[in-house]
This record gives structure tokens, sequence and C-alpha cells, in this order.
């Protein structure tokens, strides 16, 4: 996973992924997942890297499927 984050694009912190996950045999049946990790860098550099953690994720929960995502600072309700 990445290292050493930013909350504001100096210094360190982390950020979150934040994933709609719906289940597999009900997929009205949805929920937020928080995938937080440590990261040096952007918001939008977050979105474009966000898919392997994503894919991660999944294959350690199959019984869900992703529906949407976005990535955010913990302490904030900013997203991209």
């Amino acid at each position: 996973m990445p290292s050493n984050a930013s909350t504001d694009g100096v210094g360190m912190g982390f950020i979150q992924i934040v994933v709609m996950v719906c289940q597999v045999a009900q997929p009205d049946q949805c929920e937020e997942q928080h995938l937080q990790f440590a990261w040096q860098g952007s918001l939008e550099r977050c979105v474009m890297s966000a898919q392997p953690y994503i894919a991660q994720w999944i294959g350690d929960h199959p019984q869900w499927t992703v529906k949407r995502y976005h990535c955010a600072y913990p302490e904030t309700r900013r997203k991209i």
C-alpha cells in the first residue's frame, strides 16, 4: 500500500478510499467501506491509483461488488 500520506499535499497523514459495495447475491444491499492507509499525494492521484487496492479488498470479500468509489481525507468531507 502507499505510504507517507498528506492531508494538504505537504507532510504526512492518511487518506481513505471510500468504496460503495453491494452484495453479489442481493445487489440492492449496499454499504460504504473505508480503506484507510498512509499516502503521499493528492486526492486526484489517489483516485487514479485506487484500483489495485479495491481489487485486493474485493479479492478478500468476493461476496461484494463495487458500485463506485472516491478518495477522501478522514478528517474532512472533501472528496474526489
